[in-house]
Formats: C-alpha cells, sequence, structure tokens
C-alpha cells in the first residue's frame, strides 16, 4: 500500500465489529502482546489491545511489504512505540470507548489521540488543572452549547502532539497551548521554543458520532486520508 511522503493516513474501526472473532486477532500477536492483553483485568480492555496491536501489525505489514509476524516493535524513553527496524514509516495508536484509530506517516514524528465525548463533568473546572491560560480563555468564551466539543477538540490536540514529541509528561501541559476551534486546529505556542509552531500542523476529525480526534504531524505534510477499516477475517 502507497503512502507519499507528504500524506497522513489515519484509519479508525469500531470495537463492536470485530470482537466476535477473537481468536483470529490473536493469532498475529506475539506471545509478549498476548501475555501483556491478558493481564488487563477488565475484558473489554484485554479485547481492545488485542485488537488495535493486530491492526497495526496488519497495516504496517500492507505498507511495509512484509508479513504481519514478522514485525518486531521497541519503545522509546517514555514509551512511544516505534519499529525495531530501518524504516521511514511512522505510525501512532490511540483507541476510546469503541473506537481505535492508528496513524501512519514516513519520515515525519506523528501523534494520534481518540476521545469518547463525556458530559458529566465541569469543562473549566477541568481545564484549569490542565490547560494553559490562554485555552482556559478560549474555553470561557465558547458558546455553552459547544463547550464540551471544544473542550475535547482541546484536549485530543494536546494529546496528540504529546504523544508525537514521545516526551510522555516530561514538561507540563500548561507549557503549551492549540487552538480550539473547529476550522482552523494548530500549535500557538510553546514555552520551551516559540518557534517551535511552526514545526507542526494539527487535525481534527471525526471518527464516529460522539467521538473527536486530532492528529500532530511534521509540518511537510500535505494531505491527511481518513480511511474506514473493517478487521472482519
Amino acid at each position: 500500500m502507497e503512502l507519499p511522503e507528504n500524506e497522513v493516513h489515519v484509519w479508525s474501526f469500531n470495537v463492536n465489529n470485530s470482537h466476535k472473532n477473537i481468536e483470529f486477532y490473536t493469532d498475529c500477536l506475539s506471545t509478549e502482546e498476548i501475555s501483556k492483553a491478558n493481564r488487563f483485568k477488565f475484558e473489554r480492555d484485554r479485547i481492545v489491545s488485542i485488537l488495535s496491536r493486530c491492526a497495526l501489525r496488519k497495516l504496517s505489514s500492507m505498507y511495509l511489504g512484509r508479513s504481519a509476524d514478522a514485525i518486531d516493535f521497541k519503545y522509546g524513553t517514555y514509551g512511544k512505540p516505534d519499529l525495531n527496524f530501518t524504516t521511514a514509516l511512522k505510525f501512532n495508536v490511540s483507541h476510546s470507548g469503541k473506537m481505535i484509530v492508528l496513524a501512519f506517516a514516513k519520515n515525519s514524528e506523528i501523534g494520534v489521540d481518540v476521545e469518547k465525548i463525556k458530559t458529566d463533568f465541569d469543562v473549566l473546572d477541568l481545564a484549569e488543572n490542565f490547560f494553559s491560560k490562554d485555552e482556559i480563555r478560549q474555553l470561557q468564551m465558547t458558546q455553552k452549547d459547544d463547550l464540551f466539543e471544544a473542550f475535547y477538540r482541546c484536549w485530543t490536540r494536546k494529546e496528540s502532539f504529546i504523544k508525537a514529541k514521545g516526551s510522555g509528561l516530561s514538561f507540563p501541559l500548561a507549557s503549551f497551548a492549540v487552538s480550539l476551534d473547529k476550522e482552523k486546529p494548530r500549535l500557538y505556542k510553546t514555552e520551551w521554543n516559540p518557534l517551535e509552531r511552526e514545526e507542526w500542523k494539527l487535525f481534527s476529525f471525526e471518527p464516529n458520532k460522539g467521538y473527536v480526534g486530532a492528529l500532530s504531524v511534521g509540518s511537510e505534510i500535505q494531505k491527511v486520508l481518513y480511511r474506514n477499516w473493517d478487521l472482519e477475517p
């Protein structure tokens, strides 16, 4: 499967469409991945772990032209996964609720996040703990009927940026700011490097009704393709 260097491919699928044949998906995983999945307390988390890793292997194999079981992974200092051999292919994975999202690019660090929208909390109170002053001001000016979606647009953009950086929470969430508006996602600023906002492009998307997703990627990317995928055997 072709992936031009100036493109990102974002794949999403619904867990409910794939969990009936869990043994099929388990077959393509390594012993370590199966062991990790089996350590989850709840069955839903075990299934999501198996499906997301199987999807990662299947899609990576299609881009790389090698068998899924021949793909090996490594992890950065803060746990960001990467392919354990020399390749231009980069990826990131996120899941929430019933949705799993995977993003792929070449020669560009990438981060993706998806969140199921919940409305059972105080938006501004939670934002005070995690968002920058600029982001809090944007929320305060947001219309009430858009408040929760604006919160999740901010949250997913921040999470995708952190994941793209591969730095975990080594810098405070309030030390950088993103936009909240629906049409123009972007990195406003970072406290550690005022020029870094020019190095990244941010995108928001809706993988399913009731969900918000975001993507952070190197600024040379010109096109993002969104695709749904059915993992059925």
